[in-house]
């Protein structure tokens, strides 16, 4: 691939500081001037939403490859594309005498996984390949069955897909940021389609773009394009969008889901010191208890309730389903939510700014993840964040492992056997059973940050 300049570092390297001085002051500018009138008349057209200052470009090719933590994503502009889905390959075949000789520079296929976790194994085992592939003549490749006037975006739905986590910080963030900027007018190619995904997000999909998405696994036909995305760009952290490297942020994205799903709470209550004083006729502020019925269940959902209404609180239990219309409603309308860590917290994006979210970690060493997967990504949605780590006696545990098991004792021990032992341990067989007395002082700090 050529080798890549950037604006803020081009001159710097066509002029040393001592040359400058032995120029002078309008030597410098007239050679500044020759450079400018050379990169207008030699540089290839970019709109300005792809070429921004301090952005790695290509010389001349519009073919830009990139390899980073989570994800491996080639852009593709103003080239011949053809998506062959028999040979699983991208071909880009060279328009014109320039682009020969950009491809005889730059003829490396890539492989690339178009699924956003790249770092984990299992889960790209269920991702197909897809080849990316420079040619020189259009005659070695299929020719064109359909031939497209919009770009074309290639993900994979395998993966992870499914886990209401994964749905969202490993396809549907990393999807808005790579085709927001085309404002609709872009077409969704889908490798490891699922039918019921596709349903599940209709709201998302449609309004990302205006047209039907592409089963390209399924397809016989050649479909061409002259832009094509082939993956998606994703930012390293979970449920995140690096601001730095994309036009968006989370706040943008929240406040697309808010659209798609016509959420109408943009904040959450701010509590007024004189609301304390007087019961009556007061809003309350609305806590929403996150059920989960196969494991890491609350045993004492009653008797958090009863505390919780002693508090203050308007209290609704909900457990998240494939209804994401019904649930995201019922999440934008509390200004806390609560669960014990698991996928369901994913629901976070739709809370109102200013929210509280408090997340239960159940015991064994599950904090880190617990905080990565939850708590710092609450800092750029403007979510305040709680949690509280529960100890051995509120844990199910106790009724499977005595006292002196290693899996109260050194948890380390556990997690060394591997993630599916540590998993089917602490997350798989564990129910909580909270100390009200002692997660008051929890629901009481929540109460706190609602007043500021």
């Amino acid at each position: 691939m050529d080798e890549k300049i950037t604006y803020d570092t081009f001159f710097a390297r066509s002029f040393s500081r001592s040359d400058q001085k032995k120029l002078g002051y309008g030597a410098f500018i007239g050679c500044l001037l020759i450079a400018l009138s050379f990169c207008l008349v030699f540089m290839p057209y970019s709109s300005p939403q792809s070429i921004r200052l301090g952005t790695s470009v290509p010389k001349r090719m519009n073919l830009v490859c990139k390899s980073e933590k989570r994800s491996d994503y080639c852009e593709i502009n103003g080239e011949d594309v053809r998506i062959d889905a028999k040979s699983s390959t991208v071909f880009i075949v060279a328009s014109s005498q320039q682009s020969i000789r950009d491809l005889e520079d730059n003829n490396t296929s890539l492989l690339i996984g178009p699924y956003s976790r790249k770092e984990d194994q299992i889960a790209m085992k269920s991702v197909r390949k897809w080849l990316v592939k420079p040619v020189m003549e259009s005659n070695v490749t299929p020719p064109c069955s359909q031939t497209h006037s919009v770009p074309a975006i290639l993900f994979s739905l395998g993966g992870y897909s499914g886990n209401n986590y994964h749905d969202f910080t490993d396809i549907i963030i990393p999807l808005y940021s790579t085709a927001r900027i085309f404002n609709g007018e872009v077409k969704f190619a889908v490798t490891n389609s699922n039918p019921w995904w596709i349903n599940k997000f209709r709201n998302l999909v449609q309004k990302l773009s205006n047209y039907e998405v592409i089963d390209i696994d399924n397809e016989e036909n050649i479909h061409c394009f002259t832009s094509v995305v082939v993956g998606l760009k994703r930012a390293p952290q979970e449920l995140s969008i690096d601001p730095s490297k994309s036009s968006y942020s989370m706040k943008d994205f929240r406040q697309f889901l808010r659209s798609a799903y016509s959420l109408n709470k943009v904040r959450a209550i701010k509590i007024e010191d004189e609301d304390d004083d007087d019961d009556d006729g007061k809003t309350r502020p609305r806590l929403l208890i996150v059920a989960r019925n196969r494991t890491r269940a609350f045993r004492n959902t009653d008797e958090i309730v009863g505390m919780a209404r002693n508090l203050g609180y308007e209290v609704r239990i909900a457990e998240a389903d494939g209804n994401i219309q019904r649930f995201a409603e019922i999440v934008n309308s509390c200004d806390v939510m609560m669960g014990v860590h698991g996928a369901g917290l994913t629901n976070m994006v739709f809370l109102p700014e200013n929210a509280v979210l408090i997340q239960v970690i159940p015991f064994g060493g599950v904090e880190w993840p617990a905080r990565a997967a939850f708590g710092e990504p609450s800092k750029d949605m403007n979510i305040r964040y709680l949690d509280y780590k529960i100890k051995a006696e509120e844990s199910s545990l106790i009724e499977q492992y005595p006292a002196d098991h290693e899996v109260f004792k050194n948890p380390l021990s556990i997690s060394k056997q591997g993630w599916l032992t540590f998993k089917a341990v602490y997350l798989d067989k564990q129910d909580v059973n909270l100390d009200t007395n002692r997660f008051k002082i929890t629901l009481l700090k929540a109460l706190e940050l609602l007043h500021q």
